[in-house]
């Protein structure tokens, strides 16, 4: 690994501005942790780089898009539908959550639909 650290771009770094406020140690910009006396701002708030490691285990996972694109960048994938990166959950994940349960239903329509013009052709259905 050439990097341990997690450059984000602009994009991401408004997500993780967002983020940072579902913290528990964020008190009006400061961070509880890293108060020794004085306050402290919090480093998510001001660096293009993850350095809080309570950030990264309890607060990033809340948004799992930016987790993905920040974390996981070699295990990550596109989705075909919407073209956002996500986790999968196995090898043969296609589709990143939000898309995932829609798709069902299209796919389960569509095969639904078939499977009654399959059923009607044969002529199995009510007698005229």
């Amino acid at each position: 690994m050439k990097d341990k650290i997690p450059r984000m771009d602009y994009r991401q770094y408004r997500a993780a501005c967002r983020l940072v406020h579902e913290c528990c140690n964020y008190d009006n910009g400061n961070c509880i942790l890293l108060d020794n006396g004085e306050p402290c701002i919090c480093v998510q708030s001001i660096s293009y780089s993850l350095l809080c490691r309570w950030f990264i285990a309890a607060v990033l996972p809340l948004d799992g898009k930016l987790e993905a694109a920040l974390l996981h960048r070699a295990d990550r994938k596109r989705c075909t539908e919407c073209g956002g990166y996500f986790l999968p959950k196995s090898n043969r994940g296609k589709y990143c959550p939000d898309c995932a349960g829609r798709m069902k239903r299209i796919k389960a329509a569509q095969r639904k639909r078939k499977q009654r013009l399959l059923c009607h052709a044969l002529g199995t259905g009510k007698p005229p």
